[in-house]
Parts: structure tokens; sequence; C-alpha cells
């Protein structure tokens, strides 16, 4: 397992502190006005630029009927025109939830002691949280959170962490007709033997995932053009833009771009054209190891935007993700 973004020689910095992809915001910024302000309340962060709504974060946990209790994850994430682009508890599969990191698979050595896709046996303690100012306009989040089980306890039966999850979640102003939001997230195990997995079965979903409210008209477009999706996953390069009529003043979609030096990359895609969630597969239905001393580390970027994807160079914004990612040092 490889530490991946570019931080090979900040290996001790990254250990002490953390960091995270970004990138150099002068390069996107043709908004003089444009503000990214942070609320906070017992419930969580949300994101506003100039008073609009961007997205919220989830750290209270919260559930339907007692039922799938989760946080760690973002919902609502607004479109440029204040409409709503994800779901939470949706009725087909109600364990998903708007952007959020899960697997199937989470053992200690060959037992299975959660699975963090399904909520069951599982659940997140985020143990601290803060804003970080990155720039003069980007804003990220950082959000330490420890992985727990109650098939894991000490002698007392009090659960222990089994996995130290950071994530980083920086928002940039809008440009032109889209925007930039960067996720990273850091695996670092807490105990011996920890694997992760997607589901073991032919499709081996699991990782970063979005469950977008999808329209009829929805259009799966990548590098090499249009995608359809298949049951089983798909070899679909190394963005995908999804576009319809999210908006009711017309087209618009997200694009989830994958860094090319996240671990297993060119990863293979799960998609669906209605009732569930598009997934970037990580690391497919065979578990990978998590050592204690060192991350890996899973770098995204969406571009929400106006339009479909023939509006926009998404090659052209590609590269310049690959080209200009940065770290953050705290």
């Amino acid at each position: 397992m490889r530490i991946t973004c570019r931080i090979y020689f900040y290996l001790f910095v990254l250990i002490l502190s953390g960091a995270s992809c970004t990138r150099d915001f002068n390069s996107v910024d043709n908004n003089s006005s444009a503000k990214i302000t942070v609320e906070k309340d017992e419930t969580g962060y949300t994101f506003l630029e100039n008073s609009k709504k961007i997205l919220f974060y989830q750290v209270k946990p919260k559930s339907l009927n007692g039922k799938y209790t989760r946080c760690h994850y973002i919902h609502p994430l607004y479109g440029l025109d204040g409409e709503i682009l994800t779901e939470d508890f949706p009725e087909d599969h109600p364990h998903q939830r708007g952007l959020f990191w899960a697997w199937h698979q989470v053992l200690v050595g060959d037992k299975q002691v959660g699975d963090s896709w399904s909520i069951e046996n599982f659940s997140w303690d985020i143990v601290g949280t803060s804003i970080i100012e990155t720039s003069a306009k980007v804003k990220t989040l950082k959000a330490v959170v420890h992985w727990k089980s109650p098939l894991w306890t000490d002698s007392s039966g009090k659960e222990k962490p089994l996995v130290r999850e950071i994530l980083y979640l920086s928002v940039y102003p809008e440009n032109k007709d889209y925007r930039i939001i960067d996720l990273q997230t850091d695996l670092c195990a807490l105990e011996q033997n920890i694997y992760i997995g997607g589901s073991d079965d032919e499709k081996g979903y699991g990782g970063f995932s979005a469950r977008f409210r999808l329209p009829g008209d929805i259009n799966f477009s990548g590098k090499e053009g249009a995608v359809v999706p298949q049951k089983t996953s798909v070899d679909a390069g190394p963005w995908l833009d999804f576009s319809g009529s999210f908006s009711e003043t017309g087209t618009a979609g997200i694009s989830i771009f994958c860094h090319p030096e996240n671990p297993l990359f060119p990863q293979r895609w799960i998609l669906r054209g209605q009732k569930s969630m598009q997934n970037p597969v990580f690391p497919g239905r065979k578990p990978v190891l998590l050592k204690t001393d060192e991350s890996v580390i899973l770098c995204y970027r969406l571009i929400v935007h106006r339009g479909d994807h023939q509006q926009l160079n998404l090659n052209g914004l590609f590269q310049d993700y690959v080209e200009s990612s940065t770290l953050i040092h705290e």
C-alpha cells in the first residue's frame, strides 16, 4: 500500500499533522466578490457563498425511526441555482446517504467486525473538527473520525477504535458556471490486521460514493464519450460526468474526478441510472490491508456545474487538477 497525492517527501509531516489534496486557487478565481463562509451548529457544518448554501456536513448522528444511524457524510449538496443534488434515506436504499465513504467488508484478520455500507455493527465517532484557513477564499473542514463496532471491544466491553479516518473537505467560490469541491480521506489502522473491501460479489462496490437525485434524462459521460451503466463495474476512465434536468432552470450536473495517485488507479465504476449511488470503486471485492504506520489516501474532486459536460472543458479541468494539486500542512 502506498502513500498517495505526492506525499512521498512529506511522510513525517503527514503522520504528525495530516495533509490534503487541494490546489492553487489563483488559477480558478474569476469572482473577486466571492466569499465562502462556514456556519456550525449542533448538527454539523453549513458551507455558504455570499449567504447561498453550498453543502452541509453531518456531524450529529441521525437515523430513520432508530435505524441506519449515520453521520460523517455530506447532504444536502446544492447546485449552483440552489437545487438539492443529493438524497438521504431514499426509500429503495435507506442506508445510502448523500456523499459518503463506506465499505461492506471491515475485517480484523478474517473476522468481519462491521459493515459501514449497510450500517450494520458499525458507527462513526467524530472526535474532532476544525476549519482550516488554506487561502483567502477557500474554506477547508478537517474532521477526525474513529470507526467503531460492538463486535470489537476491550476487556471491559467498551468499543475500541478500529481505524482513524481524516476527512479534508475544501470548498471554492463559484467560477463562471461551475464550482470546485475537493475531498480527501486519510485512512490509518488503529489495530493490527485491519482490512477493508467492497461488496463480496462480482460488483465489488465500495469507497467514495454519491447518492444523487437522478433525473429521468440522466446522461453519463467520460473521457472517451458516453458511458452506459452495467450491472457490474465498468472501465470508464479517470472521471465521469452526470448531467440532466437536476435544475428547474435547465440542465445541470456533477463531475467526479479521481486523482491518478489514488491506490489502484485507474479505478472501475459502479454506475446506476436510477435508484442507487455512483461509485468509483476502491478496492473492489478483494480486501486490502490498512497499516498502523502508513496512511491510505483517496482524493477526489467534484465539479458542480450548470449545463451539460459539453459546455465545460472537463479534460482540461481534470489535467489542471492533476498538475496543480498541492498539500495542506497544518
